[in-house]
């Protein structure tokens, strides 16, 4: 059905529709592997602290740390402890960029129709507010960022080009953008995104035609907070890393009770535990599957 929109889509790179074969993605990441994990929503030093020694004490590992409140809501002693403890853990630590809708001086994002533009910023001033927050964390010694807007994305891979912020920062692409599909992925790709989150629901079969789509890694939730549904994916897990590798498996998000959660030490404990429950389902079901060794960074 539909042959000739499929045959055009083929003709410009793209899949000619979701990848119900679920094939096997043979990209990897730069060291070989083809998983890594990232614990979402480590808001500050004392839950990041915590974290990492749980983690110790598990004897299991994990390669990012990822903020969400924002870098204007950190004082520059937090984001200082934060890079310490990422670079004595050999973890990449990313902040979120701080300005963002819900964080604006309108209170149109909180209507049930204005949910729909998610956290993009309005009007130049916060793009402006947006770089100097990355430029701040830049000055800190900080490399990865978490990025909301998709004209933030271009203005921040412009700059980065430009040399007016480092050339070797790094643009994460937030689940909250709500990209799904190949074409969009390829246009962010396109525009430096460095890697992306897909929404939280993506299937099978859409994972694989994005893996078809772009080289990045894509971050993908296998659990998710109550706000955004609670659904848990850890036994989707081994499939995903199988169809959609290089990946990244967001874990921890249950433990939370929405997006911008300030986890506690208790928090972080736990979602610590939780890394440990989706690494025990890997190791059962798709024991060949091959993860990152602690420390490694590069894509």
């Amino acid at each position: 059905m539909m042959k000739e929109t499929r045959k055009f889509l083929e003709k410009i790179g793209l899949p000619r529709g979701d990848a119900y074969d679920l094939p096997s993605s043979a990209k990897r990441f730069s060291d070989g592997a083809q998983y890594r994990f990232e614990v979402p929503g480590i808001q500050g030093p004392k839950a990041m602290k915590a974290l990492l020694d749980e983690l110790e004490r598990l004897e299991i590992h994990i390669h990012r740390v990822t903020q969400t409140k924002g870098i204007m809501l950190m004082g520059d002693d937090d984001i200082s402890s934060m890079l310490e403890l990422a670079e004595k853990a050999q973890v990449e630590l990313i902040l979120a960029v701080g300005p963002r809708a819900t964080y604006d001086t309108s209170a149109s994002v909180q209507t049930s129709e204005g949910q729909r533009m998610g956290y993009r910023l309005r009007g130049q001033e916060q793009v402006v507010r947006a770089i100097e927050d990355v430029k701040r964390a830049a000055n800190l010694g900080c490399r990865s960022f978490l990025v909301y807007d998709e004209g933030c994305l271009w203005v921040l891979n412009e700059a980065r080009k430009l040399g007016e912020i480092p050339n070797d920062c790094k643009f994460k692409i937030s689940a909250h953008c709500g990209h799904g599909n190949p074409c969009s992925a390829k246009l962010l790709e396109q525009n430096g995104a460095d890697s992306l989150n897909p929404i939280r629901d993506i299937q099978l079969q859409m994972l694989g035609a994005l893996r078809q789509a772009v080289n990045i890694p894509l971050d993908v939730h296998t659990e998710n907070p109550a706000s955004s549904g609670g659904f848990i994916r850890h036994y989707e897990v081994p499939e995903m890393i199988r169809v959609a590798s290089p990946i990244y498996l967001k874990t921890g998000g249950s433990v939370a009770k929405n997006h911008s959660w300030d986890s506690t030490e208790a928090d972080a404990r736990n979602r610590a535990k939780q890394v440990m429950l989706v690494k025990r389902v890997i190791d059962q079901y798709y024991s060949d599957a091959s993860w990152s060794k602690k420390g490694s960074l590069s894509a």
